[in-house]
């Protein structure tokens, strides 16, 4: 029988908690379990993880594995680093050194943390201050260029009325077209030379 370590699903619809349980490793999510270990609760912030730490090394010890989740819930108490401490082969009082530091170093993570949200967060206000700075701006400059538009588009109609009055006869009209028709006529020898 493999025995394993492992999250159970309790509470109600998106309000989770979670047992930290050893149970075989052919039972249900929720089936039935050897043993409570602990509790997680990933709804606060942060998340609350209690554990038996000595239970948890004798199961360990007597050859249990444990699911990726429970090994970074381990991971963040720091009980699988006293227990590579403890294999490693040094004494209580140098266990507890170490575990000091490695408290330390935790602390200085949070804060580092703590202080690149932050300064993501002031990031995004400016963002958002900019962008709604620049909406504004846009309207502003957009009645000008409107404007323009529509008195370049009323110059661009007058000289079209102009050409539609300037030739009353339809000989004029005729002898503009034949004029324009030798000039086509050359540039299209110009561009057989060139393919051949």
């Amino acid at each position: 029988m493999a025995v394993k370590i492992r999250l159970t699903r309790m509470g109600r619809k998106k309000k989770p908690f979670y047992r930290i349980v050893v149970m075989d490793t052919r039972a249900k999510r929720d089936g039935k379990f050897i043993e409570r270990l602990g509790v997680y609760n990933p709804m606060v912030d942060p998340p609350e993880v209690t554990v038996n730490e000595e239970r948890v090394s004798y199961w360990l010890d007597t050859g249990a594995l444990i699911s990726d989740t429970v090994r970074s819930l381990l991971k963040a108490k720091g009980i699988i680093y006293k227990r590579y401490l403890k294999k490693k082969g040094l004494s209580d009082g140098e266990i507890e050194e170490e575990m000091k530091k490695w408290e330390v170093l935790q602390i200085e993570k949070r804060r580092k943390a703590e202080k690149k949200a932050e300064a993501k967060k002031v990031k995004e206000e400016k963002e958002i201050v900019v962008e709604e700075v620049e909406p504004e701006a846009v309207e502003e400059s957009d009645k000008p260029v409107e404007e323009a538009e529509t008195e370049a588009a009323e110059e661009a109609d007058k000289p079209a009325e102009e050409e539609k009055a300037e030739p009353e006869n339809s000989n004029q009209i005729k002898e503009e077209s034949v004029e324009d028709q030798p000039a086509k006529q050359e540039a299209e020898p110009k561009k057989e030379e060139k393919k051949e």
